[in-house]
């Protein structure tokens, strides 16, 4: 059958500073794989614009009129990380065998890439870039990370320890992704539900090359959030074990009130009160907040919106 055609897929978003430096990088190691005889020289790197504001698709243009194995898709408007990366999977699906996803700032080892499509030849359809470790970052930035993992698996979400989107994926594996037609995407949550054989290589991230990172707290609480929801009912049920709690607590409180009256022991009260006011008010408050929340992902999934616009390529879209 030859060599498989590799397409990477590398989503994009104001990277003007980082990507003349990491375009060479990954030049050179599509190259190598070639050379070394582990894929076929129709293998391409992919870049996918997800609405840059600076000169992102300018230099991704330029990249491909440059060199033929430069590839770019330009989606019409910023529509977020994954929605990007699945856009790049998408359209790489019908034009490659395998695809491997990876950022473009350069903290992701991509001499991992080597073992990746080692595994792939070996029957992997799904190969997962697992940092070994998180030395290069700061405490506050590890323990988070490492929490995020820690509460998504005790929330029922399957998603593999210290894996973000750096991951291989065959052929078929990207049928079956492309079979989940969600809106709320959370790429870690779903490649597992895909199936398939799968491993893992483990490598260690490096600081970033050049630019800013696009996922300040803010942001990564709230993708921490959306991957939760998405992808478990668990907080549905935690607060349904809180109402039950709380029920217990108010009942075992009217019975002590209760034998306090009788024995004509009598207190005020109003503390006791303002205490019980707020306490269910607030634990009302979080269980409408996270109804809420899976209520307004029902409401996104029953538009049905498309994920992504594709606006412009750089390449025909049949294939080659």
């Amino acid at each position: 059958m030859g060599n498989p055609i590799l397409y990477i897929v590398i989503p994009c978003y104001n990277e003007e500073a980082v990507l003349p430096l990491t375009s060479g990088m990954f030049l050179k190691k599509i190259k190598d794989l070639a050379a070394a005889g582990k894929i076929s020289d129709k293998s391409r790197i992919l870049f996918v614009n997800d609405g840059s504001k600076d000169k992102t698709w300018d230099i991704i243009r330029s990249l491909a009129e440059a060199d033929e194995h430069y590839r770019g898709v330009c989606l019409s408007r910023n529509r977020g990380h994954q929605n990007a990366l699945l856009a790049g999977l998408m359209t790489a699906k019908d034009l490659a065998d395998v695809t491997i996803s990876i950022d473009c700032d350069g903290q992701d080892d991509i001499n991992a890439m080597d073992a990746m499509i080692d595994e792939y030849l070996a029957g992997m359809d799904v190969v997962y870039g697992v940092r070994s470790k998180r030395e290069t970052d700061t405490w506050f930035k590890r323990t988070t990370a490492e929490g995020f993992y820690k509460v998504m698996k005790a929330l029922g979400a399957d998603v593999v320890f210290n894996h973000a989107d750096y991951r291989l994926l065959s052929k078929r594996a990207l049928e079956g992704l492309a079979e989940f037609r969600e809106v709320n995407l959370f790429l870690r949550g779903l490649v597992p539900l895909v199936g398939y054989r799968c491993s893992s290589v483990y490598y260690e991230r490096a600081e970033r090359i050049a630019g800013e990172s696009h996922y300040p707290l803010k942001k990564m609480l709230a993708f921490a959030f959306d991957g939760i929801t998405s992808l478990s009912v668990k907080p549905l049920r935690l607060i349904t074990l809180a109402g039950m709690l709380v029920s217990a607590v108010s009942f075992i409180a009217i019975i002590v009130t209760l034998i306090t009256k009788l024995v004509g022991f009598t207190v005020t009260g109003w503390t006791s009160m303002i205490c019980a006011i707020y306490f269910l008010g607030g634990v009302q408050l979080l269980g409408i907040g996270v109804i809420g929340e899976y209520v307004g992902k029902i409401y996104n999934e029953t538009k049905a919106r498309p994920r992504f616009i594709i606006s412009e390529t750089t390449f025909e879209k049949e294939k080659p």
